[in-house]
């Protein structure tokens, strides 16, 4: 998709479709009170286009409403489409966000190849945050996952224009329109990912994949396999992918600022499981197709990373992958067993499908190892946390407040909904092992929580973050800003954490 900034007046651009946004302004109360929409623009031409619809209370404005006018009198576009933002006093850049997705999911079954995208004129709605979130939304908005189909048409929008007010100050959007392009594309990178089979998509590919990455965006990569985990003697991460034909894959990118030679250096470690079986605990044969996602919190790091690579924080950070498969052939590690981590602690193996929890102790063990001063890990932990909090927001988890704190502060810019979970002594004592020093699961109760603990472990007393999407990583009905399948979610979380702690 061809993506362009204009700056000019609403009326005079010509092309195929022109979105403009609206809020609903109604302050009434009450079953009688009715919605009055207005749109944010201070184009007369574009305002008295759409009068008559608006006055004709068809239009309410409710978020992602979407309705389209032909041949719109006194405007050159050959069409106009109205998107709702909701309230106007619950109106947010995450909304441009979502309006910017839906105007462009909206014209791709019609047909239309060209749209631009009006910025609202709003106060309390900034040109350059707009402009940031529009392109960002439409980007994500513009995927979909049919990469397969024999009979699959290209419907994408071909020209993607953001058209901001005349007035507007052109240095601040246009770097704000730089990063949305930057950080969309990396969200779509780890939805590619994610969106992949996984006898395509296998640890190796998946390292291939980071590695080629890498180089295209200016990190430093490397890719191990079974070798440098007997080396490090990473007795987790080994024990999973020891079911499986395909050899493990430990991706480690670096990102490395010019002029920082100090300060802290931020972890980010990935659950790379490309497909999960449950191993010889085996998951039930319902919905094991969608465990080809169960290595969605590794694309998130390596999407977080594309970001940080291309918008060049001053701030050092390593991104660790744990990829492997989780299958169960005769030489698969069993319920029963005791496992040595890379950290020397020893784990009493309850359930096969408590894996990833296994990868990510050596992948923040190894993260310290290699001068980590603060970690944060991503995966589709555990389903406990979907029954806790649902598809609505995903879990998150921390040993520090301060850093808990940066993250929470990034969710304002993100977007994204997380919310944070207790840990303590009394969860820990769950994963307490009669055997080994720690249990890979904790019973029914708690289990995100104690699937946290487990990880805390790991951690030990460095000041650490553990988001568990597993309810997030997939949507499962099309909305109308982003189709069905997977999200992307956590990249652009993990992002600003990262950019938080720029020098």
């Amino acid at each position: 998709m061809k993506n362009q900034l204009l700056f000019a007046h609403l009326a005079g651009i010509d092309t195929e479709l022109l979105a403009v946004l609206a809020t609903d302004t109604q302050t009434e109360k009450g079953p009688d009170a009715k919605p009055q929409p207005v749109l944010l623009t201070s184009d007369a031409a574009v305002k008295a286009a759409a009068a008559s619809v608006i006055a004709s209370g068809e239009y309410k404005a409710g978020a992602n409403e979407t309705l389209l006018l032909h041949a719109p009198a006194g405007v050159k576009a050959k069409r106009l489409l109205l998107v709702g933002l909701g309230k106007q006093a619950k109106a947010t850049v995450h909304s441009v966000r979502s309006a910017a997705g839906t105007a462009v999911r909206f014209t791709k079954p019609r047909g239309i190849r060209e749209l631009v995208f009006a910025l609202p004129e709003a106060e309390s709605l900034a040109n350059a945050a707009s402009a940031r979130a529009a392109i960002e939304g439409a980007l994500v908005g513009d995927f979909d996952p049919d990469t397969y189909r024999s009979d699959r048409k290209d419907l994408s929008v071909q020209s993607f224009t953001v058209a901001a007010p005349a007035g507007a100050d052109k240095a601040a959007v246009q770097a704000a329109f730089a990063e949305g392009v930057i950080i969309g594309e990396s969200q779509n990178f780890t939805r590619t990912l994610v969106n992949e089979p996984g006898n395509i998509l296998t640890p190796t590919v998946m390292g291939q994949r980071a590695s080629k990455m890498a180089s295209e965006t200016g990190l430093k990569a490397e890719i191990y396999s079974t070798e440098k985990l007997h080396e490090l003697k990473m007795g987790a991460f080994w024990s999973v992918s020891q079911g499986s034909e395909e050899p493990p894959a430990l991706i480690v990118l670096r990102y490395e600022p010019a002029g920082v030679k100090d300060g802290p250096v931020l972890g980010l470690v990935g659950k790379g499981i490309t497909f999960d079986t449950g191993g010889i605990s085996i998951k039930p044969a319902d919905n094991m197709e969608k465990m080809k996602y169960d290595m969605a919190g590794g694309a998130a790091m390596l999407g977080a990373m594309r970001a940080i690579a291309l918008l060049k924080p001053k701030v050092r950070v390593i991104g660790i992958v744990c990829a492997a498969e989780n299958m169960p052939d005769g030489k698969a590690y069993k319920p029963g067993d005791v496992v040595t981590a890379m950290s020397g602690k020893t784990i009493d193996i309850i359930n096969t499908d408590a894996e990833g929890r296994l990868v990510l102790a050596d992948g923040l063990a190894y993260a310290k190892q290699l001068g980590a001063t603060h970690l944060i890990d991503a995966a589709t932990l555990t389903g406990a946390c979907v029954v806790a909090l649902g598809m609505i927001n995903a879990g998150i988890f921390s040993n520090d407040d301060a850093t808990y704190e940066k993250f929470n502060a990034a969710l304002a810019t993100s977007g994204e909904k997380f919310w944070r979970l207790p840990l303590g002594e009394e969860y820990a004592e769950l994963i307490k092992s009669d055997i080994g020093d720690i249990k890979n699961t904790g019973g029914r109760w708690g289990g995100a929580i104690t699937a946290a603990e487990f990880l805390k472990v790991f951690a030990e007393d460095t000041p650490w973050i553990h988001l568990d999407i597993a309810g997030m990583a997939w949507v499962e009905d099309s909305r109308p800003y982003i189709a069905k399948g997977p999200s992307g979610v956590a990249v652009r979380s993990i992002l600003e954490w990262a950019r938080s702690y720029e020098k």
